[in-house]
């Protein structure tokens, strides 16, 4: 049986950002109603990971880099033909599709971080604007992680790999012939099986 050679994609904070933010998400999402003490804690913690995030996606690894999977809306355009129409290549890091859902993600985040933390001060106390833009910001965040999961599942099962996993792990299958690659993932590349 031949061993799967594998590559280091997602270093150690992206992968503890991506859960952690996950986590934050999911404890707000349950507190909303009943813990409002938790919530606005737990919506700090997303906020705070959020611009961990940022400052990593100027500062970090390669592959944690946004330059290393930020594209055009024209590039994004053609991966999402690519995804319907069943060609899309596979990509080594985020795909186009992927890099704009984590620009969402981080900006849906931030917005709902700074409309939840507007609504403990005087001036916006009560401002009912403001708590209906909280919550319509809350229901498009969980529609884009329903787009997200659902992404995640269809490349997963197009190219034959556990991205979910590869986020545990960091590491996904080596590039093969028609994969989108950039330099630093070729020079990452690890022979031990995954």
């Amino acid at each position: 049986m031949s061993q799967v050679r594998s590559v280091r994609v997602w270093d150690p904070a992206v992968r503890a950002f991506h859960w952690g933010l996950a986590t934050s998400i999911l404890v707000a999402w349950l507190t909303s109603d009943e813990w409002k003490s938790a919530h606005i804690w737990v919506g700090y913690l997303a906020t705070a990971l959020v611009v961990f995030r940022v400052f990593w996606g100027f500062t970090g690894s390669p592959s944690a880099r946004f330059r290393s999977f930020l594209h055009s809306p024209v590039t994004v355009a053609r991966h999402i033909v690519g995804m319907v129409t069943g060609r899309e290549k596979r990509y080594l890091g985020h795909n186009p599709a992927g890099g704009a859902m984590i620009v969402a993600l981080l900006v849906t985040v931030m917005l709902l971080g700074l409309t939840g933390w507007m609504q403990t001060l005087d001036r916006f106390w009560g401002e009912e604007w403001l708590e209906e833009s909280h919550e319509l910001l809350a229901d498009g965040l969980l529609v884009l992680i329903a787009a997200h999961v659902a992404g995640v599942l269809l490349a997963s099962w197009r190219h034959r790999e556990n991205l979910i996993f590869g986020m545990i792990t960091g590491r996904k299958r080596a590039p093969e012939p028609g994969d989108i690659s950039m330099d630093h993932d070729q020079a990452n590349l690890d022979k031990s099986p995954i």
